[in-house]
């Protein structure tokens, strides 16, 4: 009996151990610090080369070739200005840029500036962007935000990182495309379901989250390419690298390519 109420005891004063779901995942804790979510099913990776040296030659390579494929490489989204931009950036989470593109002119028509949209009635910003799929959520994203800009910022978009991300909507993917292509700042890296698929593909990094694959990317490429490197890969992707099934035959970056018509087919991604 004593042996019994030793190990009770013992049992009483001994931390659970949490169940395995309830553990932080990596890149959890980094993502929510830094303003973006992790990618909850990271794209296949390929061997990566065994030398930082070799990793930097393939990327100086990877660009070069990719930008000779794609001279007239650019964000897809229309915009005339910050605003725009962000407001279309924010529209385009789970939806192609051409059916962003179809939408934008009707709201901008009515809402030109953060000022008309931060007043406009959710039902009738609900109405515009319906198509774009969750619109419920994306129209309270675009009135907060546009809140914030007038609250905040006098109606203007800032143009820092620190300032943008917490913005209704916004997180460091969003922030860098409205750096990058409304402001010419190379903040960052823009890390999309693009970015995140050739980038582990070409064996630039090991990383599942957009947060880990950005910091990997920053120092193999000169700051001045961190945007047109986005654009780069994204028209590559949606063009010959595609999701489910990669045109390895008609790629520029074949030959320095890990994953070379060796990937199975990935039905979670889309082309989009």
């Amino acid at each position: 009996m004593k042996t019994v109420a030793k190990k009770a005891i013992v049992l009483a004063h001994t931390p659970a151990t949490p169940p395995t779901d309830a553990r932080p995942k990596r890149g959890a804790s980094r993502a929510k610090s830094a303003g973006q979510k992790p990618s909850q099913k990271a794209p296949p990776v390929a061997s990566s080369p065994r030398s930082k040296q070799q990793k930097q030659t393939n990327a100086a390579i990877i660009f070069d070739r990719l930008l000779a494929e794609y001279p007239d490489a650019h964000c897809e989204l229309d915009h005339r200005d910050a605003f725009e931009l962000l407001c279309a950036t924010i529209l385009s989470a789970q939806c192609t840029d051409a059916r962003v593109n179809m939408v934008t002119p009707v709201l901008f028509a009515k809402y030109p500036d953060a000022r008309a949209l931060a007043a406009a009635k959710s039902e009738d910003v609900e109405e515009i962007i319906r198509s774009t799929g969750f619109f419920r959520a994306k129209t309270k994203s675009l009135l907060g935000m546009s809140v914030a800009l007038v609250e905040r910022y006098g109606g203007e978009v800032p143009r820092s990182i620190a300032e943008l991300v917490p913005l209704p909507g916004v997180g460091r993917k969003t922030a860098n495309v409205i750096l990058g292509n409304a402001f010419g700042v190379n903040e960052g890296i823009v890390v999309d379901t693009h970015v995140q698929r050739l980038s582990r593909r070409l064996g630039l990094t090991r990383e599942p989250d957009p947060i880990g694959i950005e910091k990997e990317l920053m120092p193999l490429f000169p700051r001045e390419q961190w945007a047109m490197l986005s654009h780069l890969f994204i028209w590559h992707g949606r063009r010959v690298c595609f999701a489910r099934k990669p045109n390895c035959a008609h790629c520029v970056v074949n030959e320095v390519c890990p994953s070379r018509e060796a990937l199975p087919a990935d039905p979670r991604q889309t082309d989009g």
